[in-house]
């Protein structure tokens, strides 16, 4: 078990962020949180972000890392930090990749967890990722999970469906490098269909 959690915008400054990791550790029954991130780039996020370095000086937590966090965003904090974010979650899947942004963050050595992989459903409705699956002998998820492994990313899929769990986790295979330009060029998703009202489908993010 690898325990993620996340300090919300409200939790931001004034000692929050740090205050929200003891009670964080309280209501989950732990000493130490594996990875504690900043849920987005809002607010005194400076403020916080010094809390996270406190809260992992302490030893409350292993990592601290940040999610939706922009070029901009992260060079902000690496202008001025003492522990550098280990992590940036990010929406990344076929048709919306962040391709800048993710060599920005390889470069600085900033892993990129990439959630919603399988784009939130909408991955199905696409043929050409649908067609390429059939080939492959594989899921349209398994193709989506193994399409950001590929690109030095970690999948973060989500589900509460133990068979699709098992699936998702069985990608040992690899995608041609021909095919994985094609999966690069795909369309960009646009509507997420009824998710699109959340920020980070609707672009807001």
């Amino acid at each position: 078990v690898f325990l993620v959690d996340k300090v919300w915008v409200s939790n931001y400054g004034d000692g929050r962020a740090y205050d929200s990791v003891r009670r964080s550790l309280e209501l989950l029954g732990t000493d130490r949180i594996d990875l504690m991130l900043l849920h987005q780039p809002y607010s005194d996020y400076y403020g916080a972000w010094r809390d996270l370095e406190r809260a992992y000086g302490e030893g409350l937590v292993r990592a601290i890392g940040v999610s939706n966090f922009l070029e901009g965003d992260l060079q902000n904090i690496l202008n001025h930090c003492e522990v550098k974010p280990a992590v940036d979650q990010l929406l990344a899947h076929i048709g919306n990749t962040p391709f800048e942004l993710a060599a920005f963050c390889e470069n600085n050595d900033i892993l990129v967890e990439a959630y919603s992989p399988i784009a939130h459903g909408e991955a199905d409705k696409i043929g050409a990722i649908v067609k390429m699956a059939e080939r492959y002998d594989v899921s349209v998820a398994q193709l989506c999970i193994r399409y950001v492994l590929q690109l030095g990313m970690v999948a973060l899929p989500k589900t509460a469906n133990l068979e699709h769990m098992r699936s998702n986790a069985d990608v040992d295979f690899e995608i041609s490098a021909q095919d994985m330009e094609t999966l690069r060029g795909v369309e960009r998703i646009s509507d997420y269909g009824d998710s699109s009202f959340f920020p980070v489908f609707g672009g807001k993010l």
